[in-house]
């Protein structure tokens, strides 16, 4: 049944909540928001994510027509859209908010919206798109790949999962890539074994932040990537010779490791941009330029060993091969299990393998099992909850991605009145 003419009471889906909002939550983990940008909250509702930007002396304002309509909308470095768009019941109303809000960011835009995974079990009246609720309120439900899909016709940008129905649309093209190499880059550790060297101990003041450098990039850094860069080269010679004193000191292996783990980091995120548009190489950010030619030699030798990794992705026998070569985890019958934090950990094909996944569904939030199925393609995030050793971890929700079919589904186990546990080898292999 489609109600045509009622009145829509959208102002009752502003909701309080203790903590920041989903897309807030996901600029904040990756590192998009900081006291260094600027943030508008395009129907901020109740503003309560502004009041905790603040308390962390953020820069940001918000508007919203009910709560807030006297606010002028501003651009800002990043314009956040949260769950705006599938509580407003007219479509054209709907583009026009869309597009207004990405007129107003100059850098980023995050969008959010609610996914047909939460939506009511019972029927509702229909309206327009979407549903009628019992509150006099409007809501259209996405499926994730309908409003990826949305957004890019209606933007003409990429727009990149950040969790299930939050999506990040970049107006530059440079922080998009910087943001996807992020992504799958790894933290280092600073190699701590040293033995004593004169000419180190008298020089400690600038080499001490040149390994910190090191450790972060795997290669020699440019002048603009190193502040110590000029007085260096007037002390030691060259920034080579600095290395090959930091080498004596430290000893050469943890370098050698660094710079492959940094090489393996570029060849995933190549890998995975071809989920949107892999970049001319005049397009990377110049420190990832310089990382393909130091790593690489050439971005078209880099390129081809990023797609040969990424066909094999696609290869069941070269994924169940190396799923039953991993050292962590827990080997099942058709699937490899490992907690969702030692991801980075594993080696470039299956994080390759668990990448292709993450570029449809984006970060999911309390994720703290993932499951690498060894045959059919798939990927499963698990939300367990208790997920420690003396605890009785049982399953809350299921996110099972298939890279074959480009599928999503979601299972949610936490309105059961029974709920899966763990088996006790899987949880003593995991923990």
């Amino acid at each position: 049944m489609e109600l045509a003419a009622t009145p829509i009471q959208r102002h009752k889906t502003a909701i309080r909540r203790p903590s920041y909002s989903l897309p807030v939550k996901c600029l904040l983990r990756d590192g998009l928001l900081s006291r260094a940008t600027t943030l508008f909250d395009y129907g901020c509702g109740h503003g309560q994510d502004l009041e905790l930007l603040r308390d962390m002396e953020i820069l940001s304002e918000g508007w919203d027509p009910v709560h807030r309509p006297d606010v002028e909308r501003t651009a800002a470095d990043i314009v956040n859209l949260g769950y705006v768009i599938n509580v407003i019941e007219n479509p054209a109303e709907r583009a026009d908010a869309l597009r207004q809000a990405w007129a107003l960011c100059r850098s980023l835009l995050v969008v959010a919206a609610q996914l047909d995974f939460v939506a009511p079990d019972k029927a509702l009246p229909t309206l327009n798109d979407g549903l009628l609720t019992s509150r006099g309120t409007f809501q259209k439900y996405y499926t994730q790949a309908e409003l990826r899909g949305y957004l890019e016709e209606q933007l003409g940008a990429d727009a990149i999962p950040a969790a299930p129905g939050v999506f990040y649309l970049f107006k530059d093209e440079t922080g998009k890539q910087q943001f996807l190499v992020n992504r799958y880059r790894r933290l280092a550790t600073v190699p701590t074994n040293r033995v004593s060297e004169l000419l180190y101990e008298q020089n400690q003041e600038l080499l001490d932040p040149f390994i910190q450098v090191l450790t972060r990039l795997g290669r020699l850094p440019g002048p603009d990537e190193l502040p110590e860069h000029a007085a260096i080269v007037e002390r030691l010679g060259s920034i080579k010779r600095a290395f090959a004193l930091v080498q004596r000191v430290t000893n050469t292996d943890p370098w050698r490791v660094i710079a492959k783990r940094r090489a393996e980091d570029l060849l995933v995120y190549l890998a995975l941009a071809r989920f949107h548009r892999r970049p001319a190489f005049s397009e990377l950010p110049l420190p990832i330029q310089r990382d393909v030619k130091a790593f690489y030699g050439a971005y078209q030798r880099a390129c081809a060993e990023a797609d040969a990794l990424l066909f094999r992705a696609g290869d069941a026998a070269a994924i169940d091969q190396a799923c039953c070569a991993v050292r962590i985890g827990c080997l099942v019958d058709n699937a490899l299990l490992v907690k969702s934090d030692t991801l980075p950990a594993l080696d470039p094909l299956l994080r390759v393998y668990e990448g292709c996944a993450r570029a449809l569904v984006g970060e999911v939030e309390k994720s703290n099992v993932t499951k690498l199925h060894r045959h059919s393609g798939k990927v499963s995030y698990l939300i367990y909850r208790d997920f420690e050793p003396a605890g009785t971890p049982t399953l809350q929700l299921r996110i099972k991605v298939s890279l074959r079919t480009l599928d999503i589904d979601f299972f949610d186990y936490s309105k059961r009145t029974e709920q899966p546990a763990m088996a006790d080898a899987e949880q003593n292999a995991l923990l």
